[in-house]
Formats: structure tokens, C-alpha cells, sequence
């Protein structure tokens, strides 16, 4: 049964380009072999290919791993960082940017005030 990804810990952006042929036991051996990480971890890891229009992502649920994918439709593409071999920390604000087409830092952002009534 697939859950809600809110009550996961972290979420990580693999960085660079990813082949997305791979499934989730290629996916596993990126985070494990490559990146040194545990895919048993309570977090969502993210996987981009070369042109940008696709994301990938895993996550182990306690009775095993979830792949998604998101594809985009029409002419946009993702503001994914390069840097191979790299893999990035995101707050739950930033994996909302980068779902929404943004670059996830946004020096910029202006924080919403509060409103009394």
C-alpha cells in the first residue's frame, strides 16, 4: 500500500544525470554503492535524467520499496543541479520548489506574513 511520503525523515536529490532505463534495484545500488547511503533510511531519494523531463524516486515502506515517477508533460524541464556523483539534503520547501519548476535555492524567497482577523 503506498503511504505518505510526509512522514519520511529526509528528502535527498541525487544529483546529475541518471540513466532512467534502471528500476529499483538500480536505483538502490546508486544510493548504496555509489553515495554510501542505506536505502532502509526513512527517506526519499530523487533521480533525473539527461533531459530533465523525468524524475524518479524511491522510498522502502516496512514491506518494501516504492518507485515513482513524474513526467512531464509539454516543454518544461526540471532545475536540477549537475554535479555528479553528488547528493543534496532538500527541505520539504525546496522538494516543493523543485515539483513546482523552480530551482530549489531561492535567495529571493519572501516568507509569508501572518494574518490577524
Amino acid at each position: 500500500m503506498l503511504g505518505d511520503i510526509s512522514v519520511l525523515d529526509k528528502v535527498y536529490i541525487v544529483c546529475g544525470r541518471t540513466d532512467m532505463r534502471k528500476q529499483i534495484d538500480g536505483l538502490c545500488a546508486i544510493v548504496e554503492e555509489q553515495l554510501k547511503m542505506n536505502t532502509n533510511d526513512n527517506c526519499l531519494f530523487l533521480f533525473c535524467g539527461r533531459k530533465k523531463d523525468w524524475i524518479k524516486a524511491i522510498y522502502r515502506e516496512k514491506d518494501g520499496i516504492v518507485l515513482l515517477y513524474k513526467c512531464l508533460t509539454g516543454s518544461g524541464s526540471y532545475k536540477w543541479p549537475r554535479n555528479q556523483d553528488e547528493v543534496k539534503s532538500l527541505t520539504w520547501k525546496q522538494f516543493e520548489w523543485l515539483m513546482d519548476g523552480l530551482e530549489i535555492e531561492q535567495p529571493k524567497a519572501i516568507r509569508p506574513t501572518e494574518q490577524t482577523t
